[in-house]
């Protein structure tokens, strides 16, 4: 009984690291609209434009529901968030 209790414990936490590397990666559609808040407020903090920052972050998670992961780059994650431009041609997301 013990080793299926080891196999179901290593089991779940298995699982589990699956389910956070999945999040933490920024895939597209990996956030849900509640969770973008926090991904941005990360996203964001290494930059000296913090309101900015966080107010188009929030606006593309909230399209995209999903936030490349890091404070800068890794925008390929989230085709979404990365093909969004503005009138100009330039990224509309942070």
């Amino acid at each position: 009984m013990a080793r299926l209790s080891c196999f179901s414990t290593a089991f779940f936490l298995i699982f589990a690291l699956i389910c956070t590397i999945d999040v933490m990666t920024g895939g597209e559609g990996s956030l849900r609209a509640e969770q973008c808040g926090g991904a941005c407020a990360y996203r964001c903090s290494a930059t000296s434009h913090k309101n900015p920052c966080i107010e188009f972050c929030n606006m593309c998670c909230n399209k995209c529901l999903c936030v490349p992961s890091g404070t800068y780059g890794h925008k390929e994650e989230c085709p979404c968030y990365n093909n969004w431009k503005t009138k100009e041609g330039g990224p509309k997301c942070p």
